[in-house]
């Protein structure tokens, strides 16, 4: 008798099903460990540190701020500061007409009055030798309207005050550029270039369109997983019933043709043990990351996302193909391989390819949700719990690793684990792949919109199981668990939801970077 064609789904393209599916198990251990921790919407560009001092005229949040800047009337290149404790706080709106003439103080560090009036105009000055407040004041003193200090390093400082001061004198906005961006306006002065610049913070939208579609593809995945999952249980179910029923030997069948025999239930035990090789593989993240380690990242989750799309295809395409799906050949080191699996993994391997060379283009993200989708379906169809005890503890588990490798972490580490690894400061920036992301549209900031595969591959779990559980137990839609399950989800997952755990990789690596110093 021919297989059900959802059967070809549960064997991985017709061969090699094993190997595969210790692959993918590794890769959802992967997944979960380097799972991206979040920022935090719009307070992500705005942070009031408690631990720095505050004193009268120095209790400003610290505010990311863009500078537009002109050369010659020639809108340039914006660039992105911090702004200070003192002083004026940086407006939200970026009106043209309140553009500043930038002048160079002499003395250039401002540590002195200038002796070259700052009438009206934004003053650029270097880091170094005196206060930020000293120089604050004194071009301050010279008439200027706003000041930029230029680090001696990328990385930004927050610019606080000295203790047991007062600084109410101090009246106009002042914001530090990384040492790069600073050198750029430098050089326009130098060439006599007429420089301008305009200081600004703008807002961000409370929702983005970006999290909207981000929530459908989170919550699309999830219920398209769990429906995927109980319709092969449900066909393999009633194959093997009609097997038996024709008289054929159910031992013999389920040694040959369980298309189950490939899923890997997951017990108490194993839940545990999951968490802590997860935590594992996250402090080898954080002490070895580097740029090589991410680049094996990259192609192990080239491999897992390859076998996804290969399975997503070969299920979705042997309805429409029945003969070449059913049609087997025997390759080295596979087995038994359908023509349907040969046919379509060249394309789902240039795919995975061509994605690991170009994935820091900016439409690469289109694909890297392609391949992350698709391996999170063919986990969820590997991985399933049994009960609500396991998904009880596996949940629990996953619940604890959060927050200790979050907010407990930093009291053993000095910094948190799961942030450093998610910022990818040891890899120049670059994040891991494990992660669904959609640019932020209307955000001046930029950025993406992102959430990590564990957030959906967990609750994943939960919601396929209670499908699979109400399909048997053939309760109704509303009397049966999945629909609550899945609404839960959907109402965690929401764009407000969402929304408040919405990172712009720029924006939050620049803050978390800075330290704070008032002196040189």
């Amino acid at each position: 008798m021919q297989r059900s064609t959802m059967a070809f789904m549960e064997r991985h393209g017709g061969g090699g099903s094993l190997v595969w599916t210790h692959v993918l198990v590794v890769v959802l251990v992967v997944l979960v460990a380097a799972r991206p921790c979040a920022g935090r919407g719009n307070r992500d560009i705005i942070h009031d540190d408690t631990e720095t001092p505050k004193q009268p005229g120095c209790e400003n949040s610290f505010v990311l701020a863009k500078v537009r800047t002109w050369m010659d009337g020639v809108e340039a290149t914006e660039l992105v500061g911090v702004s200070a404790r003192f002083g004026e706080t940086i407006k939200h709106q970026a009106l043209e007409i309140n553009a500043l003439m930038l002048a160079v103080p002499s003395p250039a560090n401002s540590c002195d009055a200038s002796v070259l009036p700052l009438t009206g105009r934004a003053a650029l000055v270097r880091r170094g030798e005196c206060t930020f407040t000293k120089k604050a004041r004194m071009v301050q003193a010279a008439g200027a309207k706003a000041l930029i200090v230029i680090n001696d390093k990328e990385d930004l400082y927050k610019m606080v005050c000295e203790e047991n001061g007062t600084f109410l004198d101090i009246n106009i906005p002042s914001v530090m550029l990384p040492q790069s961006a600073g050198d750029t306006l430098e050089a326009g002065l130098l060439r006599d270039e007429t420089v301008k610049i305009l200081m600004y913070s703008p807002k961000r939208p409370v929702v983005d369109i970006s999290e909207i579609f981000l929530w459908l593809m989170a919550v699309g995945t999830v219920l398209g997983a769990s429906f995927w999952s109980a319709w092969t249980a449900k066909e393999a179910a009633q194959e093997h019933y009609r097997n038996i029923k024709e008289g054929g030997d159910p031992y013999h069948y389920d040694t040959e043709h369980d298309t189950n025999k490939d899923v890997v239930d997951i017990n108490v035990v194993s839940a545990c043990l999951f968490m802590v090789l997860a935590s594992v593989f996250l402090l080898v993240l954080y002490y070895f990351m580097s740029q090589w380690f991410l680049i094996l990242l990259v192609i192990l989750f080239c491999i897992g996302g390859f076998e996804g799309l290969q399975t997503c295809m070969v299920s979705l395409l042997s309805r429409w193909f029945p003969q070449a799906a059913g049609t087997y050949f025997s390759v080295p080191f596979l087995g038994s391989v359908s023509f349907l699996s040969l046919t379509v993994a060249p394309f789902a391997l240039l795919f995975s390819v061509l994605w690991g060379i170009y994935r820091n283009l900016s439409f690469a993200w289109i694909g890297q949700d392609v391949l992350g989708i698709s391996l999170i379906l063919s986990v969820l169809q590997i991985v399933r719990i049994p009960n609500i005890k396991v998904s009880a503890v596996l949940l629990s588990a996953a619940f604890v690793y959060d927050i200790f490798w979050v907010f407990i972490s930093p009291l053993i580490f000095a910094e948190s684990v799961m942030i450093v690894v998610a910022r990818g400061d040891k890899s120049n920036g670059e994040g891991i792949p494990m992660l669904l992301k959609v640019p932020r549209l209307y955000d001046p900031w930029g950025g993406y919109s992102i959430i990590g595969f564990g957030d959906i591959l967990l609750p994943g779990l939960l919601v396929s199981f209670c499908l699979r559980y109400d399909w048997v137990a053939k309760k109704s839609l509303f009397n049966g668990y999945f629909l609550w399950t899945s609404v839960g989800y959907g109402l965690g997952k929401s764009p407000p939801v969402l929304g408040a755990g919405i990172t712009s990789a720029s924006v939050e690596k620049t803050y978390l970077n800075c330290s704070c110093e008032c002196f040189e």
